[in-house]
């Protein structure tokens, strides 16, 4: 999509801009490990403006993808297949799982791995977890074929699964992401409604007697 820096469609971007704006989730990054499709990479970047997130970050291990955001942007696969939200979306590129994981801990984020089947410490079904707990969080998707790596799960605070109820229990990347990011974003918008722009603190959980 060409977009043409008229007086008018500035207007217009802005507008939508100011419109969007409390909508967004602060702190929230979605993270693509080591995609082995581009166009699913464009899918999830879609999906990533479209549900509110705040950035995606790529670990691309075979240096598919230029460092420079602004040089991403100019991709047309990239592009192409985001339907242009690469344009309107923060994405950072990192050349392994470890490096990408020590620059979210470095800026205090909690991870939370997703896959069909059971991973790690704490397994979760996805509507019966609690995104809001955590002040920044970053939601790791695997590869399409692999899965998401051990050591993307070892660094985890919890897997996450989408509940499958046919013959076939798994979905494509950009579908996965989509229902996920669609939960979490929902729930991070709601106590940010709530509780954020009204300036109220989140109520401490009742201690329940055993």
């Amino acid at each position: 999509m060409t977009i043409n820096n008229t007086p008018k469609q500035k207007s217009a971007v802005r507008r939508r801009a100011d419109e969007i704006k409390n909508y967004r989730c602060k702190n929230l990054i979605a993270v693509i490990e080591d995609p082995s499709d581009v166009k699913n990479i464009g899918t999830v970047i879609r999906n990533v403006n479209a549900l509110g997130v705040e950035k995606a970050y790529i670990v691309d291990p075979k240096g598919r993808l230029p460092d420079d955001w602004q040089y991403m942007r100019e991709r047309r696969s990239l592009s192409k297949t985001s339907v242009s939200a690469i344009k309107w979306s923060f994405v950072k590129r990192f050349d392994s799982t470890e490096a990408c994981l020590k620059h979210l801990q470095r800026y205090g984020f909690v991870s939370v791995v997703t896959s069909p089947h059971v991973k790690g410490h704490t397994n979760v079904v996805l509507h019966e977890a609690d995104y809001t707990v955590y002040t920044k969080l970053a939601v790791w998707f695997g590869n399409e074929r692999r899965g998401i790596s051990d050591e993307a799960v070892d660094a985890a605070e919890m897997c996450v699964s989408i509940p499958m109820f046919g013959m076939i229990e798994s979905l494509n990347l950009g579908t996965t992401s989509g229902i996920v990011l669609y939960e979490v974003t929902k729930q991070r918008r709601d106590y940010q409604r709530k509780y954020k722009r009204a300036n109220k603190k989140r109520p401490k959980p009742v201690a329940r007697e055993g």
